[in-house]
């Protein structure tokens, strides 16, 4: 009798070197329990594993947050869950942590690494929602307040590696750059429609970017498929620039796109108005920011609600990250925290 024949043998495809550039070749890395070793090579560099996140300013979060067993808390944007954990190692083992993502594709595996760690339903729950729907989270735990709120504003490195979520400036990928690919419109789109005037009021807005005019007269209404494409467009606008002055021009021009996409300005200023109302009284709330346009509405915010007696304090200055966090993560050079009591 024929026997059927059996499906040739694939060989995975070789690593392609100690440092792979292409984010799907970077197999070790995005396998953390399989190859420890690799990740550990990759956090010594100075650089964040493809696929994971590092949590920024960890310490200083939970000194200011100040969690305690018991307490009932809110991580407004879960992201990869480092400082969820953190939390939740402080509130434990009777305490309760509300998370809140609006990423469709990372909000389960954060969840599952979780679940993972030891932290059931009695202990976590998790809702794909915007931080605007805060109070609709809380009521639907029969809750009127928290203990404690975070709210870290970064893009997580997960989205930022990833070229096919549309936000890397270095590797091609679809110009989408939204956290919820299901909703509102990309960026791509968005550059089709927006007219160079508005195109410029955003850049200044959003990025602070000294050559708004110039580059929105250079990219507004132009078809773009490709985060490269944007990119060199970007680069090819300003040719008489240094090549680093070019490159933070191209991160601006992203970062203030993606702030438009997703509409972050109006979530955050959403955020802000509900949030002392959604502290229990001698609650805290730390948000973490990354550019100086989300930390002008947090630090306005936090003072004029402790104006209106909202807040009994907040924060005096701003915290930044060590020089030693600085060193090991790049990313966290940027970070301002600041926060308020209720």
């Amino acid at each position: 009798m024929d026997e059927t024949p059996s499906a040739p043998h694939c060989r995975r495809p070789r690593y392609p070197g100690r440092n792979p550039r292409r984010f799907e070749h970077k197999y070790k890395e995005l396998d953390p329990q399989r190859h420890p070793d690799t990740i550990a090579k990759v956090l010594a560099s100075g650089k964040t594993p493809a696929g994971s996140h590092v949590p920024i300013m960890v310490g200083e979060i939970l000194d200011v947050l100040r969690p305690k067993p018991g307490d009932f808390a809110v991580d407004c944007t879960l992201g990869h869950g480092g400082h969820a954990q953190a939390v939740l190692e402080r509130i434990s083992p009777n305490g309760h942590l509300l998370a809140l993502d609006v990423d469709p594709f990372e909000l389960p595996r954060t969840e599952q690494r979780l679940r993972e760690a030891g932290f059931g339903s009695e202990q976590l729950t998790v809702r794909k929602s915007n931080f605007a729907g805060l109070p609709a989270a809380l009521a639907s735990l029969g809750k009127s307040g928290a203990d404690l709120i975070l709210a870290d504003l970064g893009v997580s490195s997960m989205q930022i590696d990833n070229p096919e979520r549309g936000f890397s400036t270095k590797t091609a990928g679809p110009l989408d750059m939204r956290m919820n690919s299901s909703r509102g419109i990309s960026a791509a789109q968005f550059l089709q429609k927006v007219s160079p005037e508005k195109l410029a009021a955003i850049l200044g807005e959003n990025s602070d970017e000294p050559h708004a005019a110039e580059l929105a007269a250079a990219l507004a209404r132009k078809p773009f498929l490709t985060t490269t494409d944007l990119a060199a467009a970007i680069r090819g606008t300003l040719p008489a620039m240094s090549d680093d002055e070019r490159e933070l021009s191209v991160r601006r021009v992203f970062q203030a796109i993606r702030i438009e996409v997703n509409e972050e300005f109006t979530a955050l200023d959403a955020l802000l108005r509900i949030l002392p109302h959604c502290l229990h009284p001698g609650g805290r709330v730390a948000i973490l920011t990354f550019h100086s346009g989300e930390d002008r509405r947090v630090k306005k915010a936090f003072q004029a609600a402790r104006e209106e007696g909202l807040y009994q304090e907040i924060a005096r200055r701003v915290l930044r990250a060590g020089p030693e966090e600085r060193r090991a993560n790049p990313r966290s050079t940027s970070a301002k925290l600041r926060w308020a009591v209720r």
